[in-house]
């Protein structure tokens, strides 16, 4: 799950921290780094089990119902309520062992009732539920393609929550868009057929992966003399101690890639970054940075340094 695209992300924040941090030593910022991608896991676990705490609420709404209506103070019958206690995606994600084993484990927050009560509301009030009830498609197919439409449209972007999990861990709000692509891929990869065994995403995308993180976390600060040599010779009329600290960071961990893993195209090295750049730095810095990855890259083809 998680993959190099929020590798590189860790990657850039941790070695910008490394050198605000004085004092911290690489081995420590490592830890770090590596724990920081466990939380990325956990939020993944969470935001699955966000979805069941709403289902159970459904559920226990549903019981409280069915009880009046057995006094004959209500039809229960095409409820709200009913539907979404009975959507048999959100029965599977509850019955789920390993998210199960998660929530063994996990604390609740004092804030957290209160949001699944709005999130239900939200939800079941919502035109895309609406929709649901009207077609009256109940089949696994339809309950499956309500709760992708619903955890998109209300969960992916909602401010109070991103919010909410911010307070609760520094390293979750920055993850959250891309840990929501990774729940809308575990809701895809469920089937009619899945089983409580069935298996969620593991914790990295790949076995090289984890290894990908170390070797570019070290290489990014170990190599810091020779990519900043090649950063400031680039920098035409401009010196390197007035780039944007962010921007100097981009880049040398951007050439440390270029450099260091030869199997890596550049075009993808180049649009990782400047992706980053786009969120984490100045408007114009992107372009900037393109600019003089281009350049750098250049010069070191003609100096043979790289061969792709």
């Amino acid at each position: 799950m998680i993959n190099r695209e929020l590798i590189r992300l860790k990657v850039v924040q941790l070695v910008y921290a490394y050198y605000r941090n004085d004092g911290k030593t690489i081995e420590t910022a490592q830890k770090e780094l590596l724990f920081s991608l466990g939380k990325a896991y956990e939020l993944y676990e969470y935001l699955l089990l966000l979805l069941v705490k709403v289902y159970e609420l459904a559920v226990k709404k549903e019981e409280a119902l069915r009880l009046r209506a057995q006094k004959g103070a209500a039809v229960l019958d095409g409820s709200v309520e009913a539907r979404l206690a009975a959507n048999a995606l959100l029965k599977q994600l509850a019955e789920n062992k390993a998210l199960q084993a998660y929530r063994e484990n996990k604390k609740d927050w004092i804030e957290e009732e209160a949001f699944v009560k709005q999130l239900f509301t939200t939800f079941t009030e919502s035109e895309v539920f609406k929709l649901y009830l009207d077609k009256e498609d109940f089949s696994y197919e339809a309950d499956r393609e309500l709760v992708r439409k619903l955890y998109k449209t209300y969960i992916c972007h909602n401010e109070d929550f991103d919010d909410l999990i911010e307070e609760h861990s520094l390293y979750w709000n920055d993850d959250k868009f891309i840990i929501d692509s990774f729940v809308l891929k575990t809701i895809k990869r469920f089937t009619h057929e899945s089983t409580p065994d069935q298996p969620l995403l593991p914790d990295y995308a790949s076995d090289d992966d984890r290894e990908f993180a170390i070797k570019l976390f070290q290489q990014s600060i170990r190599s810091e003399e020779e990519t900043r040599t090649i950063i400031s010779n680039g920098s035409k009329n401009w010196e390197i101690n007035r780039l944007a600290f962010m921007d100097l960071i981009i880049m040398q961990i951007a050439l440390t890639e270029i450099m260091a893993f030869p199997t890596i195209p550049v075009n993808v090295t180049f649009n990782e970054y400047l992706n980053i750049a786009k969120a984490y730095s100045t408007p114009r810095s992107a372009g900037y940075i393109n600019g003089m990855l281009d350049h750098m890259v250049k010069w070191l083809r003609k100096q043979n340094k790289i061969l792709k």
